[in-house]
């Protein structure tokens, strides 16, 4: 891999010399200096990204890039005979103070700690990044350093050495191969062809292209232009007609488009436009990669809407595949044991369900499915890749980077080919205003389709959340609310001993912020902690949803007496029996769909709450059962304990309110009084708007990306400090 070493002090402190002259004026500090108002600059920008919560790989390279520019300027400093001392001392202040700030941000995020050790840059990027800033600060550099080199892209093994062993082939798979023994190959691949340079080619453009949505670059929806409706419907099977807002989806992939984001919301048929995708694009053989919970259902779905295809669900090591279907179904958790025979299938589509799974790019199912990609592209010239999600983003806007890379769009790094095409056909770069609303349509226009109900579903039946406060006034409500003030005390008395050990006074009413999220963090990492004891913000709330187990299911009794059946959510397994109990006590049937079912039980029990009268309740998790399934025939949803996310509580009432709804749908969350639930529903509430300003072009501020977790440790401190 090329590498660039950093300019020698010396060498830029004449280049920055000439350029203080060439200005004519010495008397300004920033001119003896012109970095370190671009250095402070930078810092903050990532110190209020910090704040909002981790910092995503952009961010993380700019932290790395000031980190050494700031020991660069220090020793150029020290070692330029033309500045003053006075000047030198003020200069070094300075400089200190941007380590400062960067000593703080990584307290807050400790991972960034080995970035600060970190002396020069070593991917493109963070050249590019220091390149961009030693020019704009009137510095001249060497040749060497004004051409950035990229390097060239080692395509990784789809099976990993730690995967080898668990590697199995299903027995029909070598029959498969044994009747063709040869993987036909794509006559349509061509050799690369050598890219000629970009304008844009030297800037750093994954952190505008994120910001580009992160800010709604001026509203409108995120979604690409689509045909209109044909005349005919051409695609349905006898008996099923496809709606207006799917049919235009499809004659997208008619045309000829192969690479989607469909973030429809929640409920308007995805699998559905997926399916009839794949028969218009002829992409088979297909996989879908999908929870493990709708695995039946997308068996269902193939049958239902392309009859003449022939779908197969991947369980365990594979013993029932049939090895010559069109459609391989397999749920994220087994794709790891199938990935050798996947990859040399010759697949010619990919289904990603359930997108916003894949997020977190360290995890081993992101991997995964990123390697099959790959594979993929490398055997096929535009394979139909789909990433289905109705809740793309959950905490912070680089949500998209997992989804974006699993298309093709960018590397993680910068833009792919088709996309710096777009961006530099714009004409402008990312100093421009302008940029980023041009930006963020052409990344749009990549394959982003995004339909809210209400635009397209004119029929579909309104939707409405609303709250019921219940008092906790018994014995173990008394107990929570005096838990919740030990544990406010607890993380008050750290707070304070910070405080007086950097010298300062506790003054109740007042709360030094970075402090506050300092201690709430150190709080957070130690509840996760497997062996942590006593009360934290988990068990906390775990004891609130038991204590509202009983007042939930008995306002569910009450409701399906007078609506008829419903659906009850919760996230504990302890406080979903303690409602079957009191179902069963009222006399209720019900059916319960939890995350140690098989899929064969779990469909039955959909199946039986949708199709038999006398099935009153289906008792849910929120985690096993709030993705892709369909029950609509309830029309009211029971949330008893609050979900950590907005996106999660979208998709819980999602399963009721969806095409094939014929009722308003009311969600009735049931909020513990005075606890820390009240806070925890406020602030899924507020995260409501990261989505609605980059997907939906709403004009909404900026709400926190910290998760509510850290939210709420933050909140409890507050008040325990009387600054709430």
């Amino acid at each position: 891999m090329p590498t660039t070493a950093p300019a020698a002090p010396a060498t830029r402190g004449a280049s920055t010399s000439s350029a203080r002259r060439r200005k004519g004026s010495s008397s300004r500090r920033d001119d003896e200096a012109p970095l370190i108002p671009i250095l402070a600059r930078k810092v903050r920008e990532v110190e209020a990204k910090a704040q909002r919560g981790k910092l995503g790989p952009t961010n993380r390279v700019k932290f790395q890039v000031i980190a050494f520019l700031v020991r660069e300027e220090r020793a150029r400093v020290k070692a330029d005979g033309e500045i003053a001392d006075g000047a030198r001392v003020e200069l070094l202040k300075r400089l200190d103070g941007v380590a400062t700030i960067l000593a703080k941000t990584a307290a807050r995020d400790t991972s960034l700690i080995q970035l600060l050790e970190v002396d020069q840059a070593t991917s493109p990027v963070a050249k590019r990044m220091r390149r961009d800033w030693l020019l704009e600060s009137g510095a001249e550099l060497p040749e060497d350093e004004l051409i950035i080199t990229d390097v060239k892209p080692v395509q990784a093994a789809v099976v990993p050495a730690a995967l080898a062993e668990r590697q199995v082939v299903p027995p029909q798979i070598e029959a498969r191969r044994e009747a063709n023994p040869f993987l036909a190959p794509d006559l349509a691949l061509r050799a690369p062809v050598a890219s000629q340079r970009r304008r844009l080619d030297g800037w750093e453009l994954m952190g505008p292209l994120y910001k580009s949505f992160e800010i709604g670059a001026g509203g409108g929806a995120a979604s690409m232009e689509l045909p209109p409706v044909p005349e005919l419907d051409r695609l349905s099977p006898k008996g099923l007609d496809i709606m207006p807002h799917q049919s235009r989806f499809l004659e997208a992939v008619r045309e000829g488009h192969r690479s989607f984001l469909l973030a429809d919301e929640p409920g308007l048929g995805k699998t559905a436009q997926s399916v009839l995708a794949a028969s218009v694009a002829g992409a088979y053989p297909l996989l879908a990669v999908v929870p493990n919970v709708v695995k039946m259902n997308w068996a269902r779905e193939v049958e239902r809407w392309t009859p003449q295809r022939r779908a197969t669900v991947i369980q365990g090591d594979g013993a029932t595949v049939d090895a010559f279907a069109d459609v391989f179904i397999v749920n994220y958790e087994v794709l790891d044991r199938h990935l050798s025979w996947l990859s040399t299938l010759g697949l010619k589509g990919l289904v990603v369900d359930e997108a916003h799974f894949i997020k977190n790019l360290t995890s081993q199912r992101s991997q995964n499915v990123l390697a099959l990609a790959g594979r993929i592209r490398e055997q096929v010239r535009d394979p139909l890749m789909l990433a289905l999600t109705g809740t793309p983003l959950i905490n912070d806007v680089e949500d998209f980077d997992a989804i974006w890379r699993f298309l093709g769009w960018t590397n993680g790094e910068k833009p792919g080919p088709v996309l710096m095409e777009k961006l530099d056909a714009t004409g402008l770069t990312p100093a421009d205003k302008a940029f980023y609303p041009e930006a963020r349509a052409a990344v749009i226009s990549l394959g982003i389709v995004r339909r809210k109900k209400k635009d397209v579903a004119a029929d579909l039946p309104d939707k409405l959340v609303a709250d019921l406060p219940v008092e906790l006034d018994d014995e173990f409500g008394r107990s929570i609310r005096a838990a919740e003030r030990e544990l406010g005390e607890r993380l008050a008395a750290k707070y304070r001993r910070i405080i007086e050990a950097r010298g300062d006074r506790v003054v109740y009413g007042e709360a030094d912020e970075d402090i506050v999220r300092l201690v709430a963090e150190g709080e957070l990492e130690e509840s996760r902690a497997s062996d942590a004891g006593g009360e934290n913000v988990f068990t906390m709330v775990r004891r609130i949803g038991q204590a509202k187990a009983v007042l939930a299911a008995d306002y569910a009794v009450q409701l399906q007496r007078s609506v008829g059946k419903v659906v009850f959510f919760a996230k504990h397994i302890d406080v979903m029996d303690a409602a079957e109990a009191h179902f069963a006590a009222a006399g209720l049937r019900t059916v319960s769909l939890r995350g140690d079912q098989s899929t064969p039980a779990r469909q039955e029990a959909i199946d039986a709450f949708n199709n038999d009268p006398d099935v009153a309740v289906a008792v849910c998790s929120l985690t096993a059962a709030g993705v892709g399934v369909n029950m609509q025939a309830a029309s009211n949803v029971v949330l008893a304990e609050l979900s950590w996310t907005a996106a999660e509580q979208t998709q819980a009432i999602d399963r009721v309110h969806r095409i094939g709804q014929d009722e308003p749908v009311t969600a009735w969350r049931i909020i513990a009084a005075h606890t820390l639930d009240t806070k925890i529903a406020e602030l899924i509430d507020s995260k409501e708007g990261l989505a609605a300003r980059a997907l939906d072009g709403a004009a909404v501020g900026p709400e926190s990306g910290e998760s509510v977790q850290l939210s709420a440790l933050k909140h409890l401190l507050r008040q325990a400090l009387g600054a709430a």
